[in-house]
């Protein structure tokens, strides 16, 4: 028998003894006096001679992380909700079966305290017990150490015992307050918060491949949504005028440490506005997002300091320009990169320079005027955009919701915002004319025939909505996961999601 068994076993035991004497060992409820956050903070200050005097009672409650102590008396560690207080258990101050708890309880085993609240000899302060009161029962012992898991799989799969790690906590208590702040935030702006559906007859709003699914019912295919861009511009043509949600998307692709299946966006639609405007907000709302929730606007992150209180701004052909590589020879002039003639020869002299240095080489067959560029960007630029960068202006044939530039009609008003060397939001300003939005579905339509699962479908619905009327509309999308791991100095996207994907265990649990 393995030890985890054994151990097990013998806590079965225990449980099986307490059923056998009377006792439940999965009471309903403890009626609690105080958290034990509200025992910490309400007589942090108070010295022991005062809490002799006064002898405040109280009725806490938590999980039993630690005991020292032997014989007639001993200490204990509750936690509860992420606060650890100490608790003095001795024989001649609780009553017989109190005692006799106490002294068959095993570590994860939850507890109630009645007593009162004192400093030690070493002034922490603690709850001396006179009566205890059993909870539930850990039947599986915690990890050794009592700050969690140590195996980075093992962590992620059981996050109910990651989360033991105060730092593990800490993650997703930021992820929360940068949530609610983002929130309060678009609020003020005179936002309105809004839901939209996470099933949809079709996947648009984005460049990707969809979860499928099927109501019986009805007898339809459905989707899970890659995007909520389609049915929150039907919001602002319907006259809600500034709206944002923040929720679930769902795209049928690989997983990375900058990808999961299932992932958070805050996105929203200001009409009357361009790209340019969101380009400000943006700026602003990230320089506020990371004072309210770091208290500051620079951040750690992989080893670099990265600074939010302003974004750097550079055009897609700007930045292929300065991130070139040496060992590809001169990078291509400016006028090279406006001339749609010279694009393939620029994608094949940085195709020879990967193939000679073992770096991913760009798709040559990415089809449309500047789509290869695009490609050229990703491999060359990207992952040396580590401070707060905007990267503006996009070709329409990696574009097809945004609205062309006045000048250039082959690119489009569409800006990328990069940290940490990713992508954490993408917006443009809407395209809302519906005969060129019909234009670009048919064009998608082509590409997915030939055999491109991740082009656009053709909604109808969405050109009917256009042509009733949409204000000029500007809208962006950010990562809720990426922006997290920025904020808490997180490595991986699976650092700041509770729960993320993973394969099957090969074997159950003990």
């Amino acid at each position: 028998m393995s030890l985890d068994l054994e151990i097990r076993e013998q806590r079965r035991e225990k449980l099986e003894a307490m059923r056998q004497g009377g006792a439940d060992p999965y009471p309903r409820r403890f009626a609690f006096s105080h958290t034990l956050a509200e025992v910490d903070s309400a007589y942090a200050a108070t010295t022991a001679e005062a809490l002799e005097a006064e002898r405040v009672p109280v009725a806490v409650c938590g999980r039993l992380m630690a005991v020292r102590g032997h014989g007639k008396a001993g200490f204990g560690q509750l936690l509860q909700d992420g606060t650890r207080l100490q608790i003095y258990v001795r024989q001649d101050s609780v009553d017989a079966d109190s005692f006799a708890l106490w002294k068959d309880l095993d570590l994860g085993d939850f507890i109630g305290v009645h007593g009162y609240v004192f400093r030690t000899r070493t002034n922490e302060l603690t709850v001396h017990a006179e009566r205890l009161e059993f909870l539930s029962k850990a039947l599986l012992p915690l990890p050794e150490k009592w700050h969690g898991l140590q195996d980075v799989e093992a962590r992620y799969r059981q996050r109910y015992l990651d989360l033991l790690n105060p730092d593990v906590r800490r993650v997703f208590e930021r992820r929360a307050k940068m949530v609610q702040s983002l929130r309060e935030q678009f609020l003020a702006r005179g936002y309105l918060e809004v839901e939209t559906p996470m099933m949809q007859p079709l996947a648009g709003g984005a460049a990707a491949r969809p979860f499928r699914t099927h109501h019986e019912a009805l007898d339809i295919p459905l989707y899970l949504r890659i995007a909520p861009e389609l049915y929150l511009k039907r919001l602002v043509v319907g006259g809600l005028e500034r709206v944002f949600e923040i929720n679930r998307n769902f795209r049928n692709e690989g997983i990375s440490t900058q990808h999961n299946p299932e992932f958070t966006m805050l996105e929203f639609y200001e009409a009357y506005s361009d790209y340019r405007v969101l380009m400000d907000w943006s700026e602003t709302l990230l320089a506020e997002l990371a004072r309210q929730v770091t208290g500051g606007t620079e951040v750690e992150f992989r080893g670099e300091r990265l600074d939010f209180s302003h974004c750097r701004r550079l055009s897609l052909r700007a930045a292929i320009r300065e991130f070139w590589p040496a060992g590809a020879g001169a990078a291509p002039e400016i006028a090279a990169l406006h001339d749609p003639a010279h694009e393939r020869s620029i994608a094949e002299r940085y195709n020879a320079f990967a193939h000679s240095s073992g770096a991913a080489a760009v798709p040559l067959e990415s089809a449309g005027e500047g789509a290869l560029l695009t490609a050229v960007f990703e491999h060359v630029a990207e992952r040396h955009l580590l401070q707060p960068t905007i990267i503006y202006d996009f070709p329409v044939a990696v574009s097809p919701l945004a609205k062309n530039k006045a000048d250039e009609p082959a690119w489009v008003e569409r800006f990328e915002i990069y940290a940490g060397g990713m992508e954490i939001a993408n917006g443009y300003s809407e395209l809302n004319d519906p005969e060129e939005q019909h234009r670009r579905f048919l064009q998608q339509l082509t590409l997915r025939e030939r055999g491109d699962a991740e082009a656009h479908a053709l909604d109808q619905d969405y050109i009917r909505a256009l042509s009733y009327g949409m204000p000029p509309t500007a809208g962006e999308g950010i990562g809720i996961d990426r922006l997290a791991m920025l904020l808490t100095g997180s490595a991986s996207i699976r650092d700041v999601i509770l729960f993320p994907l993973l394969r099957p265990e090969t074997q159950g649990p003990v």
